[in-house]
């Protein structure tokens, strides 16, 4: 059975951090810093593909191997009550090439 593109469950990953949201979204925002955890070479374009100020950034990423298919990485911060973020990572593949290229085995990417 293939999985349609509409089917797949984004992978979604949580860390707990001790900054807080305006530090962690300074880091996110600012491409120096951001290239540091998430490098340029690992997104299909280094503008972000939508920003909610203060609260998420989404990406357009590329995967490194051939059939170089392409997913959207989202960035959320949100407020923890020890004063820290919760920073959720949402991977979405969402390549329209993805069921062509998928021959019955799930391709993942690395996650940001």
């Amino acid at each position: 059975m293939n999985l349609t593109d509409a089917q797949l469950p984004p992978l979604v990953l949580e860390y707990q951090l001790d900054a807080p949201p305006e530090k962690v979204w300074r880091a996110m925002g600012i491409p120096a810093l951001r290239e540091q955890w998430l490098p340029n070479a690992e997104l299909a374009d280094i503008e972000p593909v939508a920003i909610t100020p203060g609260e998420a950034i989404s990406y357009r990423m590329r995967d490194d191997r051939p059939p170089y298919l392409e997913s959207t990485v989202t960035l959320q911060i949100l407020p923890a009550a020890d004063g820290g973020s919760l920073l959720r990572v949402i991977h979405r593949l969402d390549d329209a090439r993805l069921t062509a290229a998928n021959d019955g085995g799930l391709h993942l990417m690395r996650a940001a």
